[in-house]
């Protein structure tokens, strides 16, 4: 492509805003929820944007979901199983879901969700991307990242092989996660609310504006693409005998050297770090993932170059 080439893309116009994908994600839930109530806040010329709630089961719980992770199960076999009386209920939601959005993959699916998520760790504004090739949510993150400047957003790329899942916001063909924090769960916070809540705004403006025909030249943004996840140290019993080491807790995107502290025994005992190369640690220490059997994921730095893009 020639430098300075714009390549022309279909306007966006059905979105949705997803909140309570986890039931115990506090600022999505009562940010939706308010925008159900009134929608003047996300409303934009030409865009209709529709605020959902996702596993209203465990929100009204409180609870991150009822019988399995409603942000794994939008893969081809769970969406296609047949309805049994033992189907999970985010089984049977996923379903529900993708009808209502979907289906996922067909030209009838949503043009852009935006699922918002909590993190217990100290992530700050994060914006989490599937696709290193998707033009359109990479210029819209470099959108996002400079008018939330001189606030830091960084953007987190699941782009891969073994590590990637079927999340709730897949069915779109332009899926964005937002992941703000650190916020315990079933916590609102006032300065982690309005940070979700500028985001979003910001990204609809960027539709809007997309969609009016402006052009987006070719740009590169930084992406810290998942490389790896890291579990806690255990025994035999597959027990937890070590902690996140004080110098990394809370220390998420920040690089993480060979032979840097990273794990401490209970018994005082610093694990360092045994890798070859700097690395940039993320969801360091979240609540949510000790089930999953997961301290914090590696990543590692990259450049991604998006096409210039305008609306046909």
């Amino acid at each position: 492509m020639a430098s300075g080439q714009v390549v022309q893309e279909a306007p966006v116009r059905k979105v949705a805003i997803f909140g309570g994908t986890h039931g115990n994600e506090l600022s999505g839930v009562f940010l939706v929820k308010h925008w159900q109530k009134d929608g003047t806040e996300i409303q934009r010329p030409g865009l209709d944007p529709k605020p959902f709630i996702t596993n209203p089961r465990a929100v009204e719980q409180c609870c991150r979901y009822m019988d399995c992770d409603l942000n794994r199960v939008f893969d081809p076999k769970s969406l296609g199983k047949p309805i049994a009386d033992n189907t999970p209920y985010e089984v049977r939601r996923a379903q529900e879901i993708n009808h209502l959005f979907g289906p996922k993959g067909s030209h009838e699916a949503y043009d852009l969700i935006f699922d918002l998520h909590n993190t217990t760790a100290n992530m700050g504004a994060t914006l989490i991307l599937e696709n290193s090739r998707d033009d359109f949510t990479l210029q819209m993150s470099r959108y996002i990242k400079e008018a939330l400047a001189p606030e830091v957003c960084h953007i987190f790329l699941i782009e891969h092989p073994n590590l990637k899942y079927a999340t709730t916001r897949s069915i779109a063909k332009h899926p964005v996660g937002v992941e703000v924090g650190p916020q315990p769960q079933g916590v609102l916070r006032a300065d982690i609310l309005d940070k979700m809540r500028r985001v979003t705004r910001h990204a609809l403006d960027f539709v809007q504006i997309f969609n009016a025909g402006k052009a987006f030249a070719p740009c590169t943004i930084e992406v810290y693409k998942i490389t790896e996840k890291v579990d806690y140290p255990r025994n035999k019993n597959n027990e937890i005998v070590a902690v996140v080491h004080p110098n990394l807790q809370d220390q998420d995107w920040h690089p993480l050297n060979p032979g840097d502290p990273m794990f401490l025994t209970f018994d005082g005992v610093t694990i360092p770090y045994e890798g070859d190369a700097t690395v940039y640690p993320t969801f360091v220490n979240e609540a949510a993932y000790y089930e999953k059997q997961q301290a914090f994921v590696k990543t590692v730095k990259e450049k991604l170059s998006a096409k210039g893009i305008k609306a046909l």
